[in-house]
This record gives C-alpha cells, sequence and structure tokens, in this order.
C-alpha cells in the first residue's frame, strides 16, 4: 500500500496548490520582488508541479522549456504550437508563458521566467522520486 503524500510544510494540500492562480502569481512575482516572487517562487511552484504531474508532464520538458525561455524570450515560447506535450497541459502552460510575457521586459524577465520553470521542473521530478521509491515499498 502506498503511504499518503506528505502535508507541504505550508499545511496546504496538492489540491488547494492547484487551484492557485498561478497566472496572476506570475505576473506578481515577476513584477515585484518580496513576498510576491517568494510565493511564485514557493508555493506557485509546488502548485504548477502538481498540475504538471496530474498532467502527464515529465520534468525534461518543463526543463527543456526553460532552455527555450532563456533563448528566445517568454513571448517566442507562448506561441510555440506545443510548448510541452499534450493538449491540456499546452492550454495551462501557455497561460503561464502568457502571464509571464505579458509581464517581463527584456532578458533579465525571462531569465526570471526560465528560473521559475527551472524550479518547476525540479519540484516535477521530486514527485517522480518520491512516487518512485514509495512504489517500491
Amino acid at each position: 500500500m502506498n503511504p499518503a503524500p506528505p502535508t507541504p510544510p505550508t499545511g496546504r494540500t496538492d489540491d488547494e496548490l492547484a487551484r492557485q492562480d498561478i497566472p496572476s502569481m506570475l505576473r506578481y512575482g515577476l513584477s515585484f520582488a518580496g513576498p510576491h516572487r517568494g510565493a511564485l517562487f514557493g508555493d506557485g511552484a509546488v502548485g504548477a508541479a502538481v498540475l504538471l504531474d496530474r498532467l502527464g508532464v515529465q520534468p525534461r520538458a518543463v526543463a527543456f522549456l526553460a532552455e527555450v525561455v532563456r533563448s528566445g524570450g517568454a513571448r517566442y515560447a507562448a506561441d510555440l504550437p506545443e510548448p510541452v506535450p499534450g493538449a491540456e497541459a499546452v492550454t495551462v502552460v501557455r497561460s503561464w508563458l502568457e502571464a509571464a510575457a505579458t509581464t517581463t521586459r527584456g532578458i533579465d524577465g525571462d531569465e526570471e521566467t526560465a528560473r521559475w520553470l527551472d524550479a518547476v521542473a525540479e519540484l516535477l521530478g521530486l514527485r517522480h522520486v518520491y512516487r518512485f521509491r514509495s512504489a517500491g515499498e
């Protein structure tokens, strides 16, 4: 029997984290430092990882998307026909990229967006590792 996933340090469940308005978190978190940025890279990144995990997106796809954002920018990535595999995942990720593209300015903004996507990819990878290890018990 698989153990229940641990409750995150914030005390919020996966469902609560997944219901967050991540496009708004991106707009505020990329525009303002301090608590908005902390929320984006904290609960926002975890919520994004939960959503993508549920949609079957692999961490490497998100890490690759981060490199696309670094190379071409958030606007370029938002205009891709399939920024990540899967029709539903495309809709979700495109809303994030659109929010970032309307907020970011220049290379620094694109780099911050790419760093957030890297964080999401890492968290997604940790979820996969935890699930794999739990299944082996």
